[in-house]
């Protein structure tokens, strides 16, 4: 004997800049912009660990971050 289930399923069509995931996430707490250097006292500070770096800074030397790259 052999038993199919169907399963109702709702699609939208994606937006090309994935405006509606991104507001989904937003209204859930959740950051959709890319992680970036933040800035204090004329100097880069890691989002995740803290650490102070100088503008050369490509990535953490405390944690080992890096900003994700640009779209």
């Amino acid at each position: 004997m052999v038993v199919w289930y169907i399963i109702p399923c709702m699609a939208s069509a994606p937006s090309p800049d994935g405006d509606l995931f991104d507001e989904f996430l937003t209204s859930r707490g959740h950051d959709v912009e890319p992680a970036r250097w933040e800035e204090s006292y004329n100097k880069k500070q890691c989002p995740d660990c803290g650490g102070l770096h100088d503008d050369d800074a490509v990535e953490c030397s405390v944690c080992g971050w890096r900003p994700e790259p640009s779209p």
